[in-house]
């Protein structure tokens, strides 16, 4: 639970204008700024950001709230972690309970191995733009249309020729054997235990950033062909404290907000491809560290993705690759369909020599993974034979099993049933020993849930006239909500849809008009609730006389509680077998609230301002 004072600080520190500015251009309009929504598709611009309110609100789709609820849509992480990043971009430290001995140590080293890899990794991109040795980096970049801009985009680095080169640079900066070695930059000789050499020599380095930007490994190719039965093509980081293979997912940094919009990821093979494909401006894109998901990186991808395409080699290691990866991405419940590359062609090459456009055609047909996997079995003889076809039927069950859609999982069947020729109840039968495998491919959660989008959760009906207009000066004046608590408010707000939500402003700990204390209220509210508050602050025009205007509204709910009561008992004096007495009593109140209503005076007109 992170304390009001410290949410308080935190949007004070950060003014959502240019929060929301460092994502995508706003354009001023009168008092408030626009834009296209991010959150949902349009022509028109509906999404306001309003920075004497500090809130955002779209029009559209529903979406708003303060910046904290803005971070947590854009980015798409929980609330905690869109304090935590809002926190860091201000330079507050947000103290959490309190570490032992060990885990302070292990923040200590996080801490010093991220700004370790910062430097390693600006120290290889300086080598590339600047030194004499790194042009055959830079003639292979210039090769595969890699330009200066791109380079700089992405932050490509040369690691030199030389054993030390790396780790003196780091040491002279100030970091130590234990953080170099913690590291992974350097390796240690197995004969020599506490002596090393740099990892990483004459290759073409590409930074592995987290989803926060932050570099927590390299990948280096080798420049040299002659040089590969020393290192392999590719030489990857080791495990450490910040990066673990099987939990990364390169570009995601870049890309998750293109995966978001698009509900779909491109799976590429390799960095290049991935780089090509997003300079080419086909952002959704991502590469695992390896040529198979894992469940881990699988369930990450979920976060942001319903759909995954892959794009592997049109050959039978691509195949296999696409093959290995499936039941960690079905196993989490995304949709599978496979890209088949034109022959000799990656998705670097093929958009160097055809164009984006043709490899944007390539995914718009990508077919379903269920439906590539039999069409590649029907060119065999293999299908031709029941035996053959019966043990393609095993083996493609073991992935349909891990189908959690159920109507999904009975489509399938039914089309692999009848290309195979197997009667579905057979087929099915294949699928039972089997179901149980999905769960070695879904993670446990390892954080809160992400939360969720501006669709979802409860959904408030419309505000009455009156209820709306008291709630927005609940809102922003604080005289308003001393006076109205002095009330009894729930006497008549319960009475009137959706009359809860001023109850809900009036129980809260905030001031109003202040919006950093209004900010951290509304971090308390449902998505819909802090979407409502949004919009009710960015109203226009403001009552001139907030508390003449609050009168107005208490006694309108007034006259509606007793117009109600009224005609309650009205109805009841229409049912038949009433006895003489209760008829007397009854026409009494009927006469009683007939004679309160009238003394109560009519709102004034400013009442019908915002309505």
């Amino acid at each position: 639970m992170i304390p009001e004072e410290v949410l308080q600080r935190v949007a004070a520190a950060n003014d959502v204008v240019d929060v929301i500015s460092s994502y995508f251009p706003l354009k001023r309009a009168g008092v408030v700024y626009k834009a296209l929504c991010p959150f949902h598709r349009e022509k028109t611009p509906s999404f306001t950001v309003n920075p004497a309110r500090q809130t955002f609100k779209c029009f559209g789709c529903g979406a708003g709230g303060p910046v904290f609820r803005f971070v947590e849509l854009y980015e798409n992480v929980n609330f905690p972690e869109a304090v935590k990043r809002l926190a860091a971009r201000a330079g507050i430290r947000i103290v959490d309970e309190p570490l032992s001995p060990e885990e302070d140590a292990q923040q200590r080293l996080r801490r010093r191995l991220l700004a370790l890899h910062a430097e390693a990794a600006q120290w290889f991109h300086r080598n590339l733009l600047r030194t004499r040795a790194a042009q055959g980096a830079r003639d292979y970049l210039k090769k595969r249309g890699i330009t200066g801009e791109v380079a700089k985009t992405w932050q490509l680095g040369y690691a030199p020729e030389s054993w030390d080169a790396l780790s003196g640079h780091l040491r002279a900066e100030g970091f130590s054997e234990r953080e170099l070695i913690a590291s992974g930059v350097v390796t240690v000789k197995e004969d020599r235990p506490g002596h090393f050499y740099d990892r990483f020599r004459d290759r073409l380095m590409f930074p592995i950033c987290n989803d926060l930007g932050n570099v927590i490994a390299f990948s280096g190719r080798i420049l040299n062909p002659e040089a590969e039965q020393y290192g392999g093509k590719y030489v990857n980081s080791p495990e450490t404290a910040l990066f673990t293979k099987g939990k990364v997912l390169f570009g995601l940094h870049k890309s998750k907000r293109a995966i978001i919009g698009a509900e779909s990821a491109i799976v590429c093979e390799g960095q290049l491809d991935l780089i090509t494909a997003f300079e080419a401006g086909i952002c959704n894109v991502i590469a695992p560290q390896g040529t198979a998901f894992t469940g881990q990186q699988a369930g990450i991808l979920k976060r942001f993705a319903q759909e995954v395409v892959l794009c592997f080699d049109a050959d039978a290691a691509g195949f296999k690759a696409a093959e290995r990866s499936l039941p960690a991405l079905l196993g989490v419940g995304l949709s599978v369909r496979v890209a088949a590359m034109p022959p000799g062609h990656d998705p670097d090459s093929l958009i160097r020599a055809e164009g984006p456009e043709r490899f944007r055609a390539v995914i718009d047909g990508a077919r379903d993974f269920f439906e590539f996997q039999l069409e590649t079995f029907a060119a065999t003889p293999e299908f031709a034979t029941p035996t053959g076809k019966t043990a393609f039927a095993r083996k493609i069950a073991e992935n349909v099993a891990l189908i959690g859609d159920a109507i999904l999982r009975e489509a399938v069947v039914n089309n692999l049933s009848s290309r195979l020729e197997i009667a579905p109840q057979r087929f099915l039968a294949l699928l039972k020993p089997n179901r149980r495998s999905a769960s070695r491919y879904r993670e446990e959660p390892e954080e809160e849930p992400i939360a969720p989008g501006p669709e979802e959760g409860r959904r408030r009906g419309p505000l009455g006239n009156t209820v709306r207009l008291l709630s927005q000066l609940l809102l922003v004046s604080p005289e308003v909500k001393t006076w109205l608590a002095a009330q009894d408010p729930a006497l008549f707000l319960n009475e009137v849809p959706e009359g809860d939500f001023p109850l809900l402003l009036l129980a809260g700990t905030y001031e109003p008009g202040d919006a950093a204390s209004l900010a951290a209220f509304l971090t308390t509210l449902s998505d819909a609730d802090q979407g409502l508050a949004a919009e009710l602050l960015d109203l226009r025009p403001q009552p001139s006389a907030p508390l003449a205007v609050a009168h107005d509204c208490w006694r309108d709910l007034l006259r509606t509680s007793l117009v109600n009561r009224r005609d309650a008992i009205t109805a009841r004096l229409r049912q038949p077998g009433l006895a003489e007495g209760e008829i007397v009593a009854l026409q009494k109140q009927v006469l009683d609230l007939t004679r309160e209503l009238t003394h109560i005076t009519r709102p004034l007109s400013s009442f019908s301002q915002n309505s």
